[in-house]
C-alpha cells in the first residue's frame, strides 16, 4: 500500500527509511545525495582543512544529523550506565516565555544540555537514567511500567536553576516529513477541537509557535510538542543544538555569558553552514521516501486494523491525510496515510514532562506519524517507541496512554489475546 502516495518505496531492508521519492528529477537527485551527503558526514573542529564542515561545538550532542538519526531512524535511550546517549536530548527551561512565546533557557547551560565538546572545553554535564516502577491502572487491573527518572550530573559551569524544567527527546524516525511539512494548515485546524464540543474526550488542539525565517507565528507541526513550523527551521535549530554549528537562521554560537571558554573557541565561519549547505539539508529530508506497507491483504492485519478504529485510535492517529501545492511537484496533491492530526493533546500524568513549550501544556505532545513503526527494529535495532523511548514494545506504548487517550487504551486491554496479535499485526505493517 501506497503510504506516501507517489512518494513511497517498495523497500523493507534495513535502509528502508533512507531512500529518495522514487520520481525525483536527475538534477533533484543530485541535491538528495549532495544533501545526504551534509545529513551523514562527521563535522570537525575549527580551524580545519576540510573547508566547510568546521567548526563542530564547542558544545554539542552529535557529530552528524545521522549520529541521532542513524540511517534516518529513530533513536534510543541508554541501555546501561555504560552505554552512550546518542538520539536522546535533554531540553532545558525556566518559568516564562520571550515575547515570541518562547520557553526561557536556563541562563548557565541554555536550552539543551550538551554532553560533549572540543578538547579544551568542557562539556556540560552528564545525562543519567534510572528507572522506578509506574503503575498504570487499566480495565483489566494494574500493571507496573518501567519509568525513566533523569538527572544531569558532571555539571561544569555551575548549578541549574532551582526552578529548572527538563524535557527528554528522542530523535523521531524521518521518512514522509516533507509530506506532513505540506498539508495544508485548515484541513489540520478542522480536526482540532479544542472544546470537545463533539463529546467524544478528544480535545486536539495546535500549537502556534514562532517562525524564525518568517518573523511570525505559525502552526507548528514537527517536534514531539509540534513546537517547530518548519522542516528548515527544525534542521537549523539541530544544527545548533546538536552540533553546535551556526547557520544564517541562528547565526550565534550555543554558549552561554557562563561558558568563557566555549565563547573563546574557534568557530568555523560565520555562518558555519551556509544557506545552500542548510537548503540542501533540508530538501534530503524533504524527500526521503516513505515505506510501503507490508502484507496488507493479510486477514490478521486487516482484523487488526478494524480493531485499531474500532477502540479510538483513529480519532488522534487520523489515517488519511491530503497534501496541499509544494514547490517539490512530486509532494503535491496527494493521498498519504501517515496515521497523525499533527495536533496536541493531553496525554495525562504518566506521560507528562512538566515543561510548557509554547501552547503545549506540560501534558500535551503531538500525535505521532505511525508510518514505518513497523520498520524500526529491522532499520534501528530496537523497538524503543514515546518521546523518550521509555516504552520498549507497541504494547507498553499502547499502556502508557492516558488522558485523552485512556479510552483507547482501556480498548485496548479488553481485546483478546488474538485480537491484540492482530492489532500489533496491523502496526507492524504500516
Amino acid at each position: 500500500m501506497a503510504s506516501g502516495g507517489d512518494a513511497t518505496i517498495n523497500d523493507s531492508s534495513s535502509n528502508a527509511f533512507s531512500f529518495p521519492i522514487p520520481s525525483l528529477s536527475t538534477d533533484e537527485r543530485r541535491d538528495f545525495f549532495v544533501g545526504n551527503s551534509f545529513f551523514n558526514d562527521n563535522w570537525v573542529t575549527a580551524p580545519a582543512s576540510t573547508d566547510g564542515r568546521d567548526g563542530l561545538g564547542p558544545l554539542f550532542n552529535a557529530q552528524s544529523c545521522s549520529s541521532c538519526h542513524f540511517r534516518d531512524g529513530r533513536g534510543q535511550p541508554p541501555t546501561s550506565v555504560d552505554d552512550p546517549v546518542r538520539g536522546l536530548l535533554i531540553r532545558l527551561s525556566i518559568p516564562g516565555q520571550s515575547p515570541e512565546g518562547i520557553a526561557l533557557p536556563d541562563p548557565t547551560y541554555g536550552d539543551q544540555i550538551q554532553d560533549r565538546s572540543i578538547l579544551g572545553v568542557e562539556p556540560e554535564g552528564a545525562i543519567e537514567v534510572e528507572h522506578h516502577d509506574f503503575e498504570v491502572i487499566t480495565s483489566e487491573g494494574p500493571v507496573t511500567l518501567p519509568l525513566p527518572d533523569y538527572a544531569i550530573a558532571q555539571l561544569a559551569y555551575g548549578p541549574l536553576n532551582p526552578d529548572l524544567m527538563m524535557s527528554p527527546r528522542i530523535a523521531p524516525q524521518l521518512p514522509g516529513v516533507g509530506l506532513l511539512e505540506v498539508v495544508p494548515e485548515d484541513d489540520i485546524l478542522a480536526l482540532a477541537d479544542p472544546g470537545d464540543i463533539d463529546g467524544d474526550g478528544i480535545s486536539g488542539r495546535p500549537n502556534m509557535v514562532w517562525d524564525f525565517l518568517a518573523n511570525e507565528i505559525r502552526l507548528g507541526r514537527f517536534g514531539w510538542k509540534a513546537n517547530v513550523p518548519t522542516l528548515l527551521q527544525q534542521n537549523a535549530s539541530a544544527f545548533l543544538g546538536d552540533i553546535g554549528i551556526t547557520s544564517p537562521l541562528f547565526a550565534e554560537t550555543n554558549c552561554t555569558a557562563a561558558e568563557i571558554e566555549c565563547l573563546a573557541a574557534p568557530n568555523g565561519g560565520s555562518p558555519e553552514v551556509d544557506d545552500l549547505k542548510l537548503d540542501r539539508v533540508t530538501f534530503y529530508t524533504r524527500t526521503l521516501a516513505v515505506p510501503a506497507r507490508r502484507n496488507v491483504e493479510d486477514p490478521v492485519v486487516t482484523e487488526g486494523e478494524n480493531l485499531f478504529a474500532e477502540i479510538g485510535c483513529t480519532s488522534c492517529h487520523v489515517a488519511t491525510l491530503t497534501t496541499g501545492s509544494s514547490d517539490i511537484p512530486e509532494l503535491s496533491n496527494q493521498v498519504i496515510h501517515a496515521y497523525t492530526d499533527l495536533l496536541l493533546h493531553d496525554m495525562g500524568p504518566g506521560l507528562a514532562d512538566g515543561r510548557p513549550d509554547f501552547e503545549a501544556s506540560g501534558q500535551e505532545w503531538r500525535t505521532p506519524p505511525l508510518w514505518g513503526i513497523g520498520l524500526i527494529e529491522t532499520v534501528n535495532g530496537h523497538t524503543r517507541l514515546l518521546h523518550d523511548g521509555r516504552a520498549r514494545s507497541m504494547e507498553e506504548a499502547v499502556l502508557w496512554h492516558g488522558g485523552e487517550a485512556e479510552t483507547a487504551r482501556d480498548g485496548f486491554t479488553s481485546l483478546t489475546a488474538d485480537q491484540v496479535d492482530a492489532l500489533i499485526a496491523f502496526l507492524e505493517s504500516l
